[in-house]
């Protein structure tokens, strides 16, 4: 037989270019994933950063001559149609002062703008109703009639200790009027269902009678919570504080409206990182106002944890007994497979038929069989007859059961058959072996599966539109009244709070950039649950790495 030399063979590249091309598309799409996160990060904390205020004085060509206008720089682009005075460039701006003028946003264009300033005394004020204001401050109008000068030495800080006293008074009112009177009202509550259910058995008089007592002494308690309560409202009233906007007119802000104040274009680099580190800690444990558009996301993150939390629970038992049962137990045929075919179709079904299959069976069949046992004092008001974080739950477990399964099984199936053999041959039965032996080797695929359900039931919104979420939760699903966990009620979700906020918001304009923070926090929060899971996955591969793994 002839030799071949190895120079006269010719490799064959084809191999290498495959390797080259496969590299290029993941870098591709390691690019495309990071410049998203970049534009939601860069987008999602520019919220809170304060920005600069600039004056801007209009050319005598302009439709607004000779006017003046004072508002954030929000971006600047080309017009979509050319302007008759020859203009291709517009700029956008944030004036703020919604409750003076027609809309947070304008637009002025660029060649009419004939000089930019960015005055040391303007004040940006943010407030619980209308948005923002941005004014030049005056005076401050105090409780006892006298008025303290913009200028004057004691302005600023009694500006500062006037806005903490009215932050102080409204924490009192969120007391007496949630905590105290919201008590009253849920034993109020609670007195009804009682009447009515002693109404049936011993008559209308007797039964209002029994309750008689009590609810005399909760009324008096209610009326000296709410003459309370008015009277602290009426203290957040007492002070005002005065400011001069751009069109020469004034604009008169209580300081109970105020939550807090700031000189946009005085504050250093410092002062700057200190109102977003502030902003963003608010963000996260205050309540929504404005239609969503202002105020904190808090009910929404714990409405996704905790219904993300209870997903977990219920799909988790479901999905690995079924495959368990399935690899281990099941006789393998044609049945088996059809079972695992509609397993697999399972995971391809639009996740909204699961929210209308949710609804008529959770909803309307399980729970208004629930109230029809167990609370039928209660009716025609639903309790577990209608959208609650429960409901929710249950159908995200459904729709994600089947990426469990899947992946249990395959766990299940990589376990090798001699440490099968060797725990059989020991004396333990099937049972022992899969329980103590399979189980422990087969967590980290497990609990890939659970990775994959959570990431899935974290960001679905459809179905939850038809099972519990609201645009405005008034009570959260776990809170300090008994019994403590209340699972008929219904959540807030960041996934729906995004979808609100991005088309149903009033306005657009304002609700954009919460929209961009929204999405960097239900970003963070579902990698966070991730890591979790992947974090325990790890530690269970390094304990049974002497396993299948």
């Amino acid at each position: 037989m002839s030799r071949v030399r190895a120079s006269q063979i010719k490799p064959d590249h084809t191999d290498e270019r495959y390797v080259w091309f496969t590299s290029m598309g993941l870098t591709i799409g390691l690019a495309m994933v990071a410049v998203l996160l970049g534009i939601v990060v860069y987008n999602g904390t520019e919220v809170f950063w304060p920005k600069r205020v600039a004056r801007i004085e209009l050319s005598a060509q302009g439709g607004d001559a000779g006017r003046a206008v004072v508002g954030e720089i929000v971006k600047r682009r080309e017009r979509k149609a050319r302007a008759a005075s020859g203009s291709n460039r517009e700029w956008q701006l944030y004036v703020a002062n919604k409750d003076k003028t027609p809309s947070n946003f304008i637009y002025i264009e660029e060649d009419d703008v004939r000089s930019v300033t960015y005055p040391d005394g303007v004040l940006v004020v943010e407030r619980m109703e209308y948005g923002d204001a941005i004014g030049t401050p005056l005076r401050i109008e105090t409780k006892s009639g006298e008025t303290i000068e913009h200028g004057s030495p004691g302005f600023d800080p009694y500006l500062e200790r006037a806005l903490a006293e009215a932050g102080r008074l409204r924490a009192a009112i969120r007391v007496t009027e949630k905590d105290r009177i919201g008590a009253i009202n849920g034993r109020m509550e609670e007195l009804r269902i009682k009447e009515r259910s002693l109404s049936r058995k011993t008559g209308p008089e007797a039964a209002a009678a029994a309750i008689a007592v009590e609810k005399a002494e909760l009324s008096e308690k209610y009326e000296g919570l709410a003459a309370e309560a008015r009277k602290l409202r009426s203290r957040l009233t007492e002070e005002r504080l005065v400011l001069a906007l751009a069109d020469g007119r004034e604009s008169s802000i209580p300081f109970g409206q105020a939550v807090g104040a700031y000189y946009a274009n005085r504050i250093g680099t410092a002062e700057r990182l200190g109102h977003l580190v502030s902003g963003m800690f608010r963000f996260l444990i205050e309540e929504p106002r404005e239609a969503n558009t202002e105020g904190g996301v808090f009910p929404a993150i714990f409405g996704t944890f905790a219904m993300t939390l209870l997903m977990s629970v219920a799909v988790m038992p479901f999905g690995v007994l079924a495959a368990i049962y399935l690899r281990e137990y099941a006789k393998q045929g044609l049945f088996v497979r059809a079972v695992r075919i509609a397993v697999n179709n399972l995971a391809g079904v639009p996740s909204i038929v699961f929210g209308v299959f949710g609804l008529g069976f959770f909803v309307y069949f399980v729970g208004g069989t629930i109230d029809n046992i167990f609370f039928k004092d209660n009716l025609p008001t639903p309790t577990f007859g209608t959208g609650g974080i429960l409901w929710a739950s249950l159908t995200l477990a459904l729709m994600t059961v089947p990426v469990v399964i899947v992946a249990t099984e395959e766990a299940l199936a990589a376990v090798s058959r001699g440490v099968r053999e060797g725990s059989l041959a020991c004396g333990a039965s099937k049972w022992q072996t899969i329980q103590r032996v399979v189980l422990p080797a087969s967590a980290p695929g497990i609990l890939t599966g659970l990775i994959l359900a959570m990431a899935r039931g974290a960001g679905e919104v459809a179905p939850l539109m038809l099972v519990g979420v609201v645009k405005l939760a008034p009570s959260l699903p776990i809170d300090g009244v008994a019994p403590f966990v209340h699972m008929e009620r219904k959540f807030m979700h960041l996934g729906f709070h995004i979808y609100d906020l991005g088309f149903q918001s009033p306005d657009s304009e304002a609700a954009k950039p919460m929209v961009f923070a929204t999405t960097l926090l239900l970003i963070i929060l579902v990698v966070i649950l991730n890591l979790s899971a992947i974090i325990i996955r790890e530690r269970l591969r390094r304990k049974y790495a002497t396993g299948a793994f």
